[in-house]
Order: C-alpha cells, then sequence, then structure tokens
C-alpha cells in the first residue's frame, strides 16, 4: 500500500515565529486486521465455541465429577476421591485384560492397515488404466454402514454359515471348522480383520495422494543412476512419505483405541473378556452392571492416552507443513 504523507504548514503566529510540521499518516499493514474486524470475528466465532464446549466440556467434566464418586443408577452416591481409580488398576484383573487387549488390537490393527494400505496404494499409482474404478470400489468398505458391515462380518464368522471356514476348507487349507466368536485367539483376530476392512480404503486413498503428490522426476534421476524399484522405494518414496505415514498412523491411533461398534456387535467383549476395550467395557459396567463411577473412571483412562497421541499428531502435522 503506497505510503500517504500530509505536509501542512501553520502559519506565522503572532511573534513572528513561523512553525512548520509535516504530519505522515501512518502505515497500515494489509495483513494486521483492524480492531472492529477483529472484534467481528470473536463475535461470529463465539456461537460455535459455546456449542462445542457444551458438546464437548460439560459431557467431559460431569465424567470426571463422576469417576470420584461411587455413584449408581438411580443412587447419587458419594465422593469417594481416587479409589475408583486404584481399584481398577490394582484389583480388577478384567480391566487389566482390557489395557492389554486395547494395546493388541491397536497394534495389530494399525499395522496390518498401513501396511495393506501402503500395498493398495502402490498398485492403485502404478496403474495406466481403470485407476478410477478401483478407486470407487475401495471405497465400498467405508461408504456402507458400519452396523450393517459388522453384521455381514458376523454373519460370515459365524461357525453354523461361515463361509470363510467354507472357501478355507474347499481349498484344503484348514481340515475343520475355526471357532472364530467362541475362541479368544481367533475371536481377536476377527474383530482386527474387520477393522483393517473398515480402515484400509482410508489408508489407501491418502497414502495415494502422498505419493501423486512426489515428483516424477526423482525416479527418473534414481533411474538414470542405476536404481531399481527397490532402491527408489526406500530412499525415495518412503521418505517422502513420512509425513504422511506419521499422520495417518496417528489418527488411526486415536480411532482404533476409541472403537465401539465392531467389538460390540461382534463379540460383546467375549468369549471371557478377551475382546473387551475400553469403551465396550464401560458400557459393560456402566449400563449393564449400573457401577456409573466405575464406568466413567474406565471411559477417562483413554483420555492420557489420546491427549499424547495428539501432541504427537500436531508435531507431524507441523513437521509435515515444514517438509512441504
Amino acid at each position: 500500500m503506497p505510503k500517504i504523507e500530509a505536509d501542512v504548514t501553520i502559519p506565522e503566529s503572532p511573534g513572528g515565529i513561523a512553525a512548520e510540521t509535516s504530519l505522515r499518516a501512518p502505515r497500515i499493514s494489509p495483513w494486521k486486521p483492524r480492531a472492529g474486524e477483529e472484534r467481528l470475528a470473536y463475535v461470529l466465532l463465539a456461537p460455535a465455541v459455546l456449542l462445542l464446549a457444551s458438546l464437548i466440556a460439560y459431557p467431559f467434566l460431569t465424567s470426571l465429577y463422576m469417576s470420584l464418586t461411587d455413584r449408581r443408577i438411580a443412587m447419587p452416591g458419594r465422593f469417594v476421591g481416587l479409589r475408583n481409580f486404584s481399584e481398577l488398576l490394582l484389583e480388577d484383573e478384567i480391566f487389566q485384560q482390557t489395557l492389554w487387549n486395547s494395546g493388541l488390537y491397536v497394534v495389530g490393527a494399525v499395522g496390518l492397515k498401513t501396511v495393506t494400505g501402503l500395498a493398495a496404494a502402490l498398485l492403485l499409482h502404478g496403474m495406466t488404466r481403470g485407476r478410477p474404478v478401483f478407486q470407487a470400489l475401495l471405497m465400498l468398505p467405508w461408504v456402507v454402514p458400519a452396523s450393517l458391515s459388522v453384521l455381514a462380518w458376523w454373519w460370515m464368522f459365524d461357525p453354523m454359515s461361515s463361509v470363510i471356514n467354507w472357501v478355507l476348507m474347499n481349498l484344503g487349507i484348514i481340515s475343520r471348522p475355526i471357532r472364530w466368536l467362541s475362541d479368544p485367539f481367533w475371536a481377536r483376530s476377527a474383530i482386527v480383520i474387520t477393522n483393517v476392512w473398515r480402515g484400509l480404503p482410508f489408508f489407501a486413498l491418502c497414502f495415494l495422494a502422498g505419493l501423486v503428490s512426489i515428483p516424477r522426476e526423482f525416479y527418473e534421476a534414481a533411474e538414470s543412476d542405476g536404481a531399481g524399484p527397490m532402491a527408489s522405494f526406500w530412499h525415495i518414496t518412503l521418505p517422502l512419505l513420512r509425513p504422511m505415514l506419521g499422520i495417518v498412523i496417528l489418527y488411526s491411533v486415536v480411532m482404533t483405541i476409541a472403537d465401539f461398534e465392531i467389538v460390540f456387535l461382534l463379540t460383546r467383549g467375549g468369549p471371557r473378556n478377551s475382546t473387551h476395550l475400553l469403551g465396550t467395557l464401560a458400557y459393560h459396567v456402566g449400563l449393564s452392571g449400573g457401577r456409573l463411577g466405575e464406568a466413567a473412571a474406565i471411559s477417562l483412562f483413554i483420555f492420557p492416552v489420546l491427549a499424547v497421541v495428539a501432541y504427537f499428531m500436531l508435531r507431524a502435522v507441523r513437521h509435515g507443513a515444514e517438509v512441504s
């Protein structure tokens, strides 16, 4: 913006002293909002902030207070401090097993989604024809409602009508049906498989977007230097995809550790509590058992984990922006 100058000459005073003052208008930056615009921005943002506060802060504070009481359904309860947390960590074997289940579930599901999603993205990126068709087909697990897709998997895992067992037995891979939902090991495998099927499209499409953004000249230069496909993958593709990998993996950890639908519809936490996650255990203790204070304490155990994951997610996003 051009600088505005105004020269004002003040006539001589009666005493004969002449005064000439040059008045310059202050330079206005186009990037700095004016005071009125800043106040207007706060006014326009206030309804959204209040709505988010009512939807997030109020339930969280209510759960925090309830976790410090022994409240039950139809009973107000009394303040017990951190007793619910100490009993869960030190005495409750089901809760301790649930923490172990949650760790296995997150590591298995996120790890498989990362590997299969990257493989699918590489296959799609290498296609010269039909890529839009395969991208649309890849989106199907994501667009189907979660309840319908999980119920379809429940039918496929059912020991009496399992199409998976039928295929495996006809191929000669197994000799007798697998008890998918009644054996602890296979029940854990079933919920991981279902989660991978649901989350694969998100991973594949995000990785595909990252692959498309890598300049083709890098691969041409590596090829001219004699580098093969594997060398190009390890030294070009993977390093340049690292920011995207970090963001997608951390986001998936948040969504996976807070998962509820898959376990609730497939196994209800069984058999023998081998598939309980924090969300399903809190539901079982709070609504089925009526112990609301203990259920609130269980649900709050996920908060420190999500806070740490959110911290690393923001760091990954910032690092990705700096790299870009």
